[in-house]
């Protein structure tokens, strides 16, 4: 028994075939010319036949086992398909039939994307699998905005007298690290001056020995008196009133209370008297 396949290639199906698609023009071949059409019934047969192309394209696009040349070719036939569906749509305008092209994009168009910056201009688009091709991917990845930028006003709000350098000898810190640095710079020029003398260079110094062996005498005492570096470093130095001890305050609540219970339960005469006996006894509160 034939198979279906066979079937429909025998002359009497090819003929009934013909004779069904005369009346609706599919077995007629599409224009390569919008412009060469001139009925209105057979530029919308022609924009459905696109239409159906490019739904098939798009489905296919969607698999990215394709290969990247496969998915390539696919992405610029859908693209090719799609302008060309603009002429004939274009054209079935000026032959009086509806206006697709003014009623927005169709939902099959918009499944893909454009570069940013052309989504007007009816630029090239990606769809499926082509969106993630080697080189697509950068053109829609989004820079990070820029980090807002400080006004005047808020910078001067970090400047204080610790950003002129005002306080940074208050720590303590800075002055024993330059007396190290100054003993180190003074013992390497006497060690300098030392050998110089060992080697004899210049007959003058001879006659001035004593007078330079004193003076290095002198400077040598001088820098024993230096602060000794395994001595601790000064604490930081807090240039603030005394703050008052815990016995302070509460000496001064328990005396303010007093004072209270005073004037509630004594005269102004007894006070009196009560702080010219404290003065005589010597008490100061």
């Amino acid at each position: 028994m034939a198979r279906n396949s066979e079937k429909a290639m025998t002359k009497l199906a090819r003929f009934y075939k013909m004779k069904m698609e005369e009346g609706t023009g599919k077995g007629e071949k599409r224009p390569y010319l919008a412009s060469d059409c001139h009925d209105l019934k057979k530029a919308e047969t022609w924009r459905r036949e696109l239409i159906s192309d490019i739904s098939k394209k798009i489905s296919q696009i969607q698999n990215p086992g394709l290969g990247e040349f496969r998915i390539r070719d696919l992405n610029d036939e859908i693209n090719k398909l799609i302008r060309v569906k603009y002429h004939w749509e274009r054209r079935l305008r000026e032959l009086g039939g509806p206006g697709y092209r003014f009623r927005g994009a169709c939902k099959m168009d918009r499944t893909g994307v454009c570069v940013p910056g052309t989504e007007n201009t009816g630029g090239y688009r990606y769809f499926g699998a082509a969106k993630d091709l080697p080189g697509v991917r950068e053109l829609f990845e989004t820079e990070p905005p820029p980090p807002p930028r400080r006004t005047r006003g808020e910078l001067m709000r970090f400047v204080d007298a610790d950003y002129y350098g005002y306080r940074d000898d208050d720590d303590g810190l800075l002055i024993p690290l330059e007396k190290e640095a100054e003993l180190k710079a003074v013992k390497a020029a006497v060690e300098a001056w030392k050998q110089q003398q060992l080697t004899g260079t210049s007959q003058s110094m001879d006659t001035e020995d004593d007078s330079i062996q004193a003076d290095l005498d002198e400077l040598e005492g001088e820098l024993d008196e230096v602060m000794p570096l395994t001595e601790p470093l000064q604490k930081f130095v807090a240039h603030v009133p005394d703050i008052p001890s815990q016995e302070d305050v509460q000496a001064s609540i328990l005396q303010a209370k007093k004072m209270e219970l005073l004037k509630q339960y004594a005269s102004e005469e007894m006070i009196l008297q009560a702080e010219e006996s404290r003065q005589i006894l010597g008490y100061s509160k």
